[in-house]
């Protein structure tokens, strides 16, 4: 009786590890494939949280002196990031194809640092099927398809604001926007970014996977734009 018993979990163990594998596999046909991806997601980083948490660290180095010296930033581009349904692609091709440093500064209006630049074409831009102009072309895009609400452009004191209420500022800024489509990320204290989900053709669409990774505090702290 003891050997049929072991018998058995060895059947069980063997038939886990082979549905294991299948999964693996099926996931592995498409996992970091250049272009095999089902939308975008936008991420907008409010600029003043990522300075002041950077200042709280006693980051001075060059891409924090970048974006957060004497110009005023609100809304950034943290990213275009390629995602699956459930999970997303990452370093595409290693080594990834240098980016040409022109293209690198055509971009500093938008994503003011060097190096966050360098690094989103090393980890994203190159899941995105598009060549390096193509890609933030794309990023430029989608910036353009997305407007800012007005109240904070130049928000001049700090802002305490729950989730939902920027995620409704958003919405009624972007006719077609809708509350499945986009959420809110945090840290202990303040607002982190505004990450809105986009198809390959850069239209609005849901995507629940990334809303349940959104904030879950009641509020969050907006601070102010510098200098303003």
């Amino acid at each position: 009786m003891p050997r049929l018993v072991t018998i058995s979990r060895f059947l069980i163990s063997a038939a886990f590890i082979l549905c294991g594998a299948a999964g693996a596999s099926a996931q592995d046909r498409r996992q970091n494939a250049p272009g095999e991806f089902d939308f975008y997601v936008l991420s907008l980083s409010w600029s003043p949280s990522f300075c002041e948490a950077a200042s709280e660290r006693g980051n001075n180095g060059r891409g924090t002196q970048a974006q957060c010296g004497g110009r005023p930033y609100s809304f950034v581009v943290h990213g275009l990031w390629p995602q699956y349904e459930r999970g997303f692609p990452e370093y595409c091709q290693r080594p990834s194809p240098r980016l040409a440093r022109n293209i690198m500064t055509s971009m500093l209006d938008l994503m003011p640092a060097p190096g966050l630049i360098y690094n989103e074409w090393d980890k994203h831009g190159t899941c995105s099927g598009l060549g390096e102009r193509a890609y933030f072309e794309a990023i430029r895009k989608a910036r353009a398809a997305v407007k800012i609400p007005e109240e904070f452009l130049q928000l001049s004191e700090p802002k305490t604001i729950a989730p939902d209420e920027l995620e409704t500022a958003f919405i009624k800024a972007n006719p077609g926007l809708s509350n499945s489509a986009i959420s809110v990320t945090c840290d202990s204290k303040r607002l982190s970014e505004v990450r809105i989900c986009l198809s390959k053709d850069l239209q609005f669409r849901s995507c629940e996977e990334i809303d349940r990774r959104a904030c879950r505090r009641d509020q969050v702290l907006m601070p102010p734009v510098r200098g303003g």
